[in-house]
């Protein structure tokens, strides 16, 4: 006998709650025995139903790239983040004009990062990008020193609460950087100095070879603009100010949609 709608909901709230874990459609099938099992609608429509039962609740039901979950609406964090005593990680402007760059651009080089920044792009701040899992190498362009070609992840999707690419503000909603800067009391944080390496061809092929050695612009360590130094004094920004930092044209990959979760 086929679940009935009601107990439906109630196993799929119940499953995404215990999971821990975004749970696609195909996961939450497999709960079901095959005779009994609901189809692929009848769980969206369910999934449909329990996000509009969450109505004013504190929490609701969201659609990210690894699946649904159940999350903390947005506008109650200043009271909910109070249960942990740690303050939120605050990253530098540098690091999250990079990671704006990479999500609108991608799949992208550092040197073409560094072309448009017009300062170096500190190792640190790549290492930061790749540890977080926000960021991965899908290939190589295939020029003199086959410079990593990078792109964002599902991972990075599933931590800005986007469901795809297509999801990321368009330009005209995201503020320039100029207005930016007073309102978020930063200073110029990318003091570094231009990259001299010569530009790369913007339609290079791409190749996804893994090369014998890897070329980086040098980065002016002096400068320390990856931190976010300004007249001595450190200038960061919250991380949920990420997408207000990018400037550029997006570049939709369709070759790249499956490597960075635009399922």
């Amino acid at each position: 006998m086929p679940v009935d709608a009601e107990l439906l909901r109630k196993i799929l709230e119940g499953a995404i709650l215990a999971a821990g874990q975004p749970m696609t459609v195909a996961r939450l099938l497999e709960l079901f025995d095959e005779a009994v099992a609901p189809s692929k609608e009848e769980i969206a429509t369910a999934l449909s139903d329990i996000q509009a039962t969450c109505g004013e609740r504190g929490f609701e039901l969201k659609e990210v790239a690894s699946g649904w979950r159940f999350q903390v609406r947005d506008d109650l964090a200043p009271w909910v983040n109070r249960l942990w005593e740690e303050k939120p990680q605050k990253y530098s402007r540098a690091l999250l004009e990079t990671l704006s760059l990479i999500a609108y651009r991608q799949p992208i080089t550092r040197g073409d990062i560094e072309e448009i920044r017009g300062v170096a792009v500190s190792s640190h701040i790549m290492k930061t990008l790749l540890e977080r899992d926000w960021v991965k190498v899908v290939g190589h362009r295939d020029v003199p020193g086959r410079p990593s070609l990078y792109a964002t992840t599902r991972q990075f999707l599933d931590y800005f609460n986007l469901k795809s690419l297509e999801e990321l503000p368009s330009l005209s909603e995201i503020r320039d950087l100029d207005e930016l800067n007073p309102v978020l009391d930063l200073g110029e944080s990318g003091l570094g100095e231009k990259d001299t390496d010569p530009p790369i061809p913007d339609q290079a092929p791409i190749s996804n070879e893994t090369p014998a050695a890897e070329t980086s612009a040098p980065v002016n360590e002096a400068e320390l603009y990856e931190e976010g130094f300004v007249d001595g004094e450190e200038a960061f920004v919250d991380i949920e100010d990420a997408s207000e930092v990018a400037n550029t044209e997006p570049v939709s990959t369709k070759e790249n949609q499956e490597e960075t979760g635009n399922l």
